[in-house]
């Protein structure tokens, strides 16, 4: 059996998230933070779209572009919180479906039932990483829409949380 290879354009696209994410905390202008912001989003896209095209998808995309996208998030919110930009409730609200899908994810494998089901991501999961994105930007462009857009960030992590507990039900009857 041959083995997937790490390097594919793809998979080191999506993993220079984790330098976007250095980037955005040693970075502290608008603009620049702004910049980052927009590559994060632009390489969480464009890894799925040329990974889809090129049929170079693969358990390790699947595996690194979902870590690189929560590391970006989580770095860049901890470093607003740290900056005094969210307060701790904002902080909170933007980093809750990643938290609960870590926990998830870890349970589902401590799960002897569970081990065998395959987690792929879900439209769900894109949506709260596309509003996520877009909430850190809303933070330096128009503050006054943040707790509007946090609300929607709430509503679809809830979602989000059933729709992956739901499809991790229905999975397990066919591990």
């Amino acid at each position: 059996m041959e083995r997937e290879t790490l390097a594919t354009v793809p998979n080191l696209i999506s993993l220079s998230r984790l330098g976007l994410a250095a980037a955005f905390v040693l970075l502290k202008g608008t603009n620049a933070r702004l910049l980052v912001i927009a590559l994060a989003g632009a390489t969480d896209f464009l890894d799925g779209y040329l990974a889809r095209r090129g049929g170079s998808a693969s358990r390790w995309g699947a595996l690194i572009d979902p870590i690189a996208d929560r590391f970006f998030v989580f770095t860049a919110v901890c470093a607003l919180l740290f900056d005094d930009v969210l307060d701790t409730w904002q902080y909170a609200v933007l980093i809750a479906r990643d938290f609960m899908t870590a926990v998830g994810f870890l349970t589902a494998r401590a799960i002897p039932w569970l081990r065998g089901v395959r987690f792929k991501s879900r439209m769900s999961g894109k949506v709260v990483t596309v509003l996520q994105l877009a909430t850190l930007a809303l933070v330096y462009v128009a503050p006054p829409l943040v707790t509007f857009a946090l609300l929607l960030v709430g509503a679809a992590s809830l979602a989000s949380i059933g729709d992956y507990t739901f499809a991790l039900w229905h999975a397990r009857k066919r591990a």
